[in-house]
């Protein structure tokens, strides 16, 4: 059942309008229109519940394996890779020295952890949330697939502009313009990108640099069987990951506190020993003399300087695992301390060792703790990797949601917190990029070359954000904007001026890595844009609905129609196209919308929305289910269920809202004029009543739903209504119109429900130029043959799934 379909979309289209004139809009607007009243009955409170102490310091100690193992290891790599030639002269570790500490203090303590980390929504972090937030804020989404009906969502939060404020400017500014929101679309990505990068790269260079230590006490061991040893490990780590973050978390989490202890007092027993005075290199002047000393040399060292801060970009997506508070009191009391004191250790033992820059790290170490610290140094570096890791499990959860990357599945791994996840895919992608890494280099300075690029750029597109999150979402004066974004630029370009040296010794990896997502996810985006364009181009007009009459001119068979559509409004192409070529329909149709909002959460009772199309005879029905990237299609949700549900409990509603509705009257959702006091206390009492049946299974659901009678309708109808006179005997027929239409849908139900989803295959129109024919169709046509069906998503049986093909070009 397949149709070829000339899409009219050019790329240069920003919005998608429909325009009628005279009554025909009007009769259109009658039939289908917006939901924006009941979204807005259906607002309430939606907090989540506050922590208790015991709790904070449990997360905070869980923390340290999920979120700080990869800042953590730098000590590992951090001198080598500043002095790869050795060491000149004894004031370069100190200016090196402090470098460090000032790095460690303006980059991830002050500016992440007490600024950035702010700029997460409800508790999301990374680019594509801090794009979240954006997209509610200004118009910037690609999709126009956006109502004002979302707006009233309880997790919809945003601030409004005051006309001609800065902010105001900035945002109409940032709206003004197609390729300002396309360009902001690509600095996101590109951050992306290069995420997931970092989580090829720091599991490779964090467990090379552990097992590189045993070579100290053997010196002529093979650097291969170091490699091998490294990949077995990798392969360990990687296989782990399905058991979940929370219990990663606590079989890490006590490695990473023996290890921060053991690099702590072990920095203090090098300070003491060795040299005191070290503690001179926190003064920034020494930072002068270096660069004065070592000239370009010292400059271009500031690649192995800049590994010292590696893992906290992986700090900020990582903070959905755990609340804020508990990653700030964790790295401002415990992880920061240890830090200063490991580096501070290793610069008095390399001023008195010049000649052990490649092995400051063990060969500090005294004897006797020696193998105890390998085996612990081997721990925290797989810990350190699973920051990573987990953090790009995140972002890619999240670019799925804005339609910028490939279905992949998504696994929930904890009952408690609902941001921890699993993608078996990007596991195993994952996993054959880390070890071809590790086997093809097999020297950590290459692949700290690598790791720095990919570390700096990103954080290069975080600044770039912030810098919007701060002008129209925190409405901050100019002169600390300016200030945020001169110190950042500042440090961060510094840091890339000295990686761009190192592009061919290693620095070229991660590049290629952001190329090819890069790809796959603007191409998967630009086809599910056009996609979108195209279903909004081809919709059916309501009044060809209409003209239909109340069979729909088809034969009506028993059961149930799901018609899934992007479309929030409208008749989808592929119900017309259906009918066309199979002239039969279910008793009861609806149109299924599922769409993902900017938002993190959707609470499950603000989840669907349901509006009657055309006169109720025609039994037709619209239900858009709404999510955040944050939510998942678990299995259990019985997500048909839920939605029968909902109709169920619109249709209650809407009888009790308007009594004096016939067969013959058009019917939108709760359109009734009351006071507001009364129409929320009905919603309420409804809810409760549907939420309490939500265990029971379908038969018990529809009966009670059936046999519910209304005691309340001389409380919600108009002051002005000749209704409010309402006999014994009209109460009556009200209640039997609401039981005959719950009888039927019950009825319908029985007979089975039938999904029916769009096959749509995208191909490139004939002329097109050949960079966009290769993009569409070879990489799309590839990517969606791999990716998961949304029949598989959604957990649709396949017995009750009917695709309907159709061909578009663009």
């Amino acid at each position: 059942m397949a149709e070829r379909v000339e899409s009219s979309v050019t790329d240069g289209e920003q919005t998608i309008e429909e325009r009628h004139i005279g009554a025909m809009w009007e009769l259109e607007k009658k039939l289908d229109q917006p939901m924006d009243e009941e979204a807005n009955k259906l607002k309430n409170m939606y907090r989540e519940k506050g922590l208790s102490i015991w709790m904070l310091l449990r997360l905070s100690f869980q923390s340290l394996g999920i979120v700080y193992g990869d800042l953590g290891t730098s000590p590992l790599y951090v001198f080598y890779n500043t002095f790869p030639d050795g060491i000149d002269d004894k004031e370069d570790v100190i200016g090196a020295l402090s470098l460090i500490i000032y790095s460690l203090l303006l980059i991830p303590l002050i500016k992440y952890v007490f600024i950035v980390c702010k700029a997460n929504d409800n508790g999301q972090g990374g680019t594509l949330a801090i794009y979240s937030l954006l997209c509610r804020h200004a118009k910037v989404k690609l999709i126009p697939n956006q109502q004002r009906s979302d707006e009233d969502l309880t997790t919809y939060s945003r601030t409004i502009s005051v006309e001609g404020s800065f902010a105001a400017k900035t945002k109409k500014w940032l709206e003004g313009k197609h390729w300002r929101k396309r360009a902001l679309l690509v600095i996101v990505l590109l951050g992306t990108c290069m995420m997931i990068g970092d989580g090829i790269l720091t599991p490779a260079i964090s467990v090379l640099s552990a097992t590189g230590g045993i070579k100290v006490i053997n010196p002529n061991m093979s650097s291969d069987i170091v490699v091998l040893v490294s990949i077995v490990i990798l392969i360990g780590l990687f296989s782990m990951q399905h058991y979940g973050t929370d219990k990663v978390g606590w079989l890490f989490a006590p490695i990473v506190l023996i290890w921060f202890l053991f690099i702590g007092a072990t920095g203090v027993y090098n300070i003491c020993k060795h040299d005191t005075s070290v503690l001179k290199a926190f003064s920034p002047t020494y930072i002068y003399l270096y660069f004065k000393r070592r000239g370009r040399d010292g400059w271009i060292s500031l690649g192995g300087i800049l590994l010292s801060i590696t893992g906290t970009e992986a700090l900020y997506a990582d903070i959905a695992y755990f609340p804020l508070l508990a990653i700030q009191l964790a790295f401002t009391f415990f992880v920061f301390p240890c830090l200063l004191l490991a580096y501070c250790g290793q610069a008095a033992y390399l001023v008195n060792n010049t000649d052990h820059y490649k092995d400051a790290f063990y060969a500090s170490m005294p004897d006797s703790v020696y193998w105890p610290m390998f085996v612990v140094a081997t721990g925290a570096a797989i810990v350190g990797s699973q920051a990573t890791i987990s953090g790009t499990y995140s972002i890619v959860k999240q670019a799925v949601a804005h339609g910028c990357f490939p279905r992949v599945k998504i696994v929930h791994t904890s009952k408690k917190f609902l941001g921890q996840i699993y993608c078996p895919d990007i596991n195993w992608i994952l996993m054959l990029g880390c070890i071809a890494v590790t086997a093809s280099f097999k020297n950590q300075s290459q692949i700290g070359n690598a790791y720095g690029t990919a570390v700096v750029i990103v954080m290069l597109v975080t600044t770039i954000l912030m810098v919007l999150i701060m002008l129209l979402v925190w409405r901050c004066h100019w002169i600390l904007v300016l200030v945020f974004t001169v110190l950042s630029f500042f440090v961060e370009f510094s840091y890339f001026s000295a990686v761009i040296f190192k592009i061919d010794e290693g620095g070229w990896v991660p590049l290629i890595i952001a190329a090819i997502s890069l790809l796959v996810m603007s191409v998967w985006h630009y086809a599910t844009v056009k996609k979108y364009e195209f279903e909004m181009h081809s919709k059916v007009s309501m009044s060809w609905i209409l003209g239909l009459g109340p069979s729909l001119g088809l034969v009506r068979v028993p059961g149930v129609g799901l018609v899934y559509t992007e479309l929030a409004s409208g008749v989808p192409h592929i119900f017309s196209h259906f009918i066309t070529n199979l002239p039969a329909i279910h008793s009861v149709v609806v149109f299924v919308c599922v769409k993902y909002l900017p938002v993190y959460t959707v609470p499950e009772e603000e989840r669907f929305l349901v509006k009657r199309i055309g006169p109720k005879t025609f039994r037709m029905f619209r239900c858009v289910a709404r999510y955040g990237y944050k939510d998942l299609h678990k299995k259990d949700d019985d997500f048909e269920n839920k939605l029968l549900n909902s109709l169920v409990s619109f249709i209650r509603i809407e009888t009790m809202m308007e009594p004096g509705s016939n067969s013959s009257t058009y019917s939108s959702a709760y359109s009734v004029n009351n006071t507001q006091e009364s129409r929320e206390d009905l919603i309420h009492n409804t809810n409760h009543h549907h939420n309490s049946n939500n265990n029971n299974n379908n038969a018990d659901m529809f009966s009670s739903m059936v046999d519910y009678t209304v005691s309340t309708l001389d409380t919600i109808l108009p002051a002005d209504s000749p209704h409010n006179a309402l006999s014994f005997s009209q109460n009556n027929t009200i209640e039997e119109d609401e039981m005959d239409e719950l009888e039927f849908l019950k009825t319908c139900k029985e007979s089975g429900v039938v999904h029916i989803m769009g096959n749509t295959v995208v191909k490139a129109r004939s002329g097109s130029w050949l960079p966009k024919k290769i993009a569409i169709d070879y990489v799309y046509a590839f990517l969606a043959k791999v990716c998961r069906e949304n029949s598989v998503i959604l957990h649709v049986p396949h017995e009750t799934l009917l695709n309907v093909g159709q061909v578009f070009y663009v």
